[in-house]
């Protein structure tokens, strides 16, 4: 696959760990990519480090955390509001 702008991201959520190890996997080993990163948001950062170190530890040894970026993001709430929610990436690459 050749190289563009667009990197591989998997977006992390409420699924279970092993459907985002899944992925990462999938796109590393049929999509050919280089690095892949892994984003998310509030509550699931912490099942987005979960993830990364699955797919580290037992199923792609060689793969290495290249970088982790954390910010926080605005979000606006239904009544108007606005809060501040935590977002993390973590890129993986071979």
């Amino acid at each position: 696959m050749a190289e563009n702008n667009e990197k591989d991201v998997v977006y992390i959520g409420s699924k279970p760990q092993m459907s985002y190890v899944l992925a990462v996997i999938t796109q590393f080993n049929e999509g050919n990519a280089e690095e892949v990163v892994l984003k998310a948001r509030g509550r699931a950062i912490s099942r987005t480090v979960d993830v990364a170190e699955i797919v580290k530890n037992k199923f792609i040894p060689d793969i290495k955390i290249d970088d982790i970026k954390t910010s926080t993001e605005q979000m606006t709430r239904e009544d108007g509001s606005t809060s501040n929610v935590s977002a993390i990436e973590i890129t993986l690459r071979k």
